[in-house]
């Protein structure tokens, strides 16, 4: 039987700190040893910050290697819910991670073999109805690994909150598998 993540499309979902990047960072570096590094392209979108004492989100790069034939899409994030206190706040930060992340997605080459999204849920916090540009995009490589939050600890009513749930179920409903960690 193949392994899951060598064909289709993969997402992996959990709360914080379950190992969600670090599953996508073995399935990157799996990839890469068994097929190279062409036409790879890694989308990092996940903030770094400390929670009470404990890292929280990180590259796949704390994990595994990113080849330098690889595309390595890094987007300098913020943490909208950790990092502001209001929700006009918490949208204002999410709007520029997302124009971030989507400038890095138009630089990505154009037809990837496998792609590796890191906190793909970061970029629709704003706008969930631009899952669509970043589940297209995935479509044209073989492969897909996209790791997302899925947790109501950090809020429910507000609104980037709702857009990741919306986006979430957009996600949920493109990929081939769905992994969830606990």
């Amino acid at each position: 039987m193949r392994d899951v993540f060598e064909e289709g499309s993969t997402l992996i979902l959990g709360p914080s700190n379950v190992g969600k990047t670090r599953l996508t960072a073995r399935a990157l570096g799996r990839w890469v040893r068994q097929n190279g590094p062409s036409g790879v392209v890694v989308l990092e979108f996940a903030p770094e910050l400390k929670r009470d004492g404990t890292v929280l989100g990180g590259r796949l790069s704390r994990f595994t290697s990113v080849p330098d034939d690889a595309f390595h899409g890094v987007v300098e994030v913020d943490a909208p819910r950790a990092e502001s206190d209001t929700e006009d706040g918490a949208l204002t930060l999410a709007r520029g991670n997302a124009e971030r992340a989507f400038r890095v997605l138009a630089a990505a080459p154009a037809n990837p073999t496998a792609v590796f999204v890191n906190d793909a849920t970061i970029a629709l916090q704003a706008d969930a109805d631009r899952a669509d540009a970043l589940t297209d995009y995935c479509d044209h490589a073989s492969v897909t690994v996209c790791n997302a939050f899925e947790s109501d600890e950090l809020g429910i009513e507000d609104s980037v909150s709702r857009n990741e749930r919306t986006s979430l179920q957009s996600l949920r409903t493109w990929a081939d598998r769905v992994v969830e960690l606990s």
